[in-house]
């Protein structure tokens, strides 16, 4: 919304998770423990290095970034929780 477009603007299911990996790099065990025993897990994905988000979403703020960077996390454990990210800063201002 902060882009007025789509952030991950893909056109197939293939095509949706090569966006998605360009921005937060392709999901590895270092970054997902047990991504790879997912059913239609890949070792063949291309590898992409995450961006920085700020350059993604540049006229988002840096609690907007921070916000937004919890929320992209792969590994559900480490994503922030609804309820934690209605308490985040980003939402005080």
């Amino acid at each position: 919304m902060v882009n007025q477009k789509p952030l991950f603007p893909g056109d197939s299911e293939i095509d949706e998770l090569y966006k998605i990996f360009q921005v937060l790099g392709t999901p590895s065990e270092a970054t997902w423990p047990g991504v790879s025993q997912l059913p239609d897990y890949k070792d063949c994905f291309p590898q992409w290095r995450p961006k920085d988000l700020q350059s993604v979403v540049p006229t988002l703020d840096p609690l907007g970034v921070d916000l937004l960077a919890q929320l992209l996390r792969y590994n559900p454990s480490e994503r922030i929780t609804a309820r934690a990210a209605l308490q985040h800063p980003y939402f005080q201002t």
